[in-house]
């Protein structure tokens, strides 16, 4: 273990530092994901160590989960999928004339969330995987409604309103291959829908194209303040006074990342409903919430770290990212799975230390390229909007190389651009899409399991409970609106 970490620190550091910093660039970026350019990079990592390679993609991966608050805060336009709720209360913060402060907030949770899960990495990886892996398909849907009936509380206005925006991304999910029978499904005649509606094109047509076209159609001036170097800071005021909201999100980050399969999305969809459940104040969330930014912010990042916990010690990838690391590890002739820490801990630790190392040097770059980054307030949308296009196209066809895709983006961005007119909120849209598709493959799977019976979701300690919480936050939601109602009548 000394060894490793003294490799991270000496030969392996600007490994770390540049796969952080170009992480962050790219994930600051809209159109331009972490998991694009971690694939990328991939075939570069042929002729590298393998040690270094995974230290560079893990950088890589860590700094892009933290870059996609700028743009997500700067112009409501999340740079990575893990940022879609920090442009809840990030953007009205910084429309509103704080800039600063709600970059800080986000840089701040970035790194409490990548270090407090960092210690579950590296004390409490075997047995929390260990735990995670019990979990039968059951488990993992009860866990699934519950992201999705949380969806109430993140949508802002109608619940009808957004439990329809979430009927509408639950049907965009189904096109393609049955999960259970292998069958196709709702592809309509068109072999290039075989394989479903891909995320990274809908994301990009849905949450980025439709903003660049209601800009466009009636450009909103933001209100601009100083984003100087010297303002977006961490303040420890900050993390003692929200504390608890840091701590909370962080662990609720950690625990969904280590379960296969589930992502950085929903940690940070979980962590904030959660945080909006508990406060004293819920109607300030999506107006520019200090809590709603620590909540997203800690939670995608504790997600990424937490992801490498099955990785490590199972072998089972926690999200696409880290699948692509798998396959990293597989080309350089390592086994990742519970023999890796006996067989090869020097790579095991090294992972490891190179989380924490890029945690700091996140901190470090974010601090200092923040401000540079943050200048795009002051730049006139009309010079912005043309790259922004062209780096969703690249974006869109990089994932399969396929025009199909490209048209595909642009159709959703016509989607997005109805909804917004409509007043119909996206974000339970692409959540409910994001989250279909893994709630679907394991209430099928247990049905397999269980010959058809229901029931073991109910008399299963750990389903019931999950659904026990779906269904009270469907009833909060549906009664903090009849509130909202009388106080609006009244």
């Amino acid at each position: 273990m000394t060894d490793a970490f003294l490799h991270v620190l000496t030969t392996g550091m600007p490994w770390v530092v540049l796969g952080t910093m170009v992480g962050i660039f790219i994930g600051s970026i809209p159109g331009l994901s972490g998991a694009m350019i971690i694939a990328l990079t991939l075939p570069m990592t042929y002729f590298m160590d393998g040690p270094d390679a995974l230290l560079l993609l893990v950088a890589m991966y860590i700094g892009a989960t933290t870059g996609g608050l700028i743009s997500a805060t700067l112009m409501r336009m999340p740079g990575t999928e893990a940022a879609i709720m920090t442009t809840l209360d990030g953007y009205p913060m910084a429309a509103a004339g704080h800039p600063a402060r709600a970059l800080g907030m986000g840089i701040s949770a970035s790194f409490v969330g990548g270090m407090l899960a960092w210690v579950v990495l590296a004390v409490l990886s075997p047995p929390l995987s260990h735990v995670a892996v019990r979990f039968g398909p059951y488990e993992i849907f009860a866990m699934v409604v519950v992201a999705l009936s949380l969806i109430a509380a993140v949508s802002r206005g109608s619940l009808l309103n957004g439990l329809l925006a979430a009927s509408l991304g639950a049907l965009v999910s189904l096109p393609g291959i049955d999960p259970v029978s292998g069958a196709l499904r709702m592809t309509f005649g068109w072999h290039a829908l075989d394989n479903g509606l891909t995320l990274l094109p809908v994301i990009l047509g849905t949450l980025v194209l439709s903003q660049l076209l209601e800009d466009s159609g009636s450009p909103k001036p933001v209100r601009k303040a100083s984003v100087a170097s010297t303002a977006v800071s961490i303040r420890m005021r900050d993390i003692y006074h929200y504390g608890w909201s840091y701590v909370r999100s962080s662990m609720i980050g950690t625990w969904i990342g280590i379960l296969p399969g589930v992502g950085g999305t929903t940690a940070s969809i979980a962590a904030y409903s959660v945080e909006k459940a508990v406060s004293k104040d819920p109607d300030r969330f999506g107006t520019g919430a200090e809590e709603g930014i620590i909540a997203s912010e800690a939670a995608n990042n504790a997600g990424t770290v937490g992801s490498l916990v099955p990785l490590l010690t199972l072998g089972i990838p926690g999200s696409v990212i880290t699948a692509v690391l798998l396959g990293a590890m597989v080309i350089h002739n390592l086994n990742p799975g519970p023999l890796l820490f006996s067989q090869n801990g020097f790579i095991a630790y090294t992972v490891i230390g190179g989380a924490l190392a890029a945690n700091v040097v996140m901190l470090v770059v974010m601090r200092v390229a923040t401000p540079l980054l943050a200048k795009l307030m002051y730049v006139n949308k009309a010079w912005l909007l043309p790259p922004i296009v062209v780096f969703c196209v690249i974006g869109a066809f990089s994932v399969s190389s396929r025009y199909f895709d490209v048209g595909i983006m642009l159709v959703f961005a016509l989607v997005g651009f109805l909804m917004n007119r409509a007043r119909i909120p996206t974000g339970p849209f692409i959540i409910a899409y994001i989250l279909t598709p893994m709630a679907e493959e394991n209430l099928r799977s247990g049905l397999v399991i269980y010959d058809g019976s229901f029931l073991p979701l109910l008399t299963r300690p750990v389903p019931a409970v999950f659904l026990a919480i779906a269904v009270l936050s469907v009833i909060w939601a549906l009664t903090s609106e009849a509130k909202a109602r009388q106080r609006w009548a009244s």
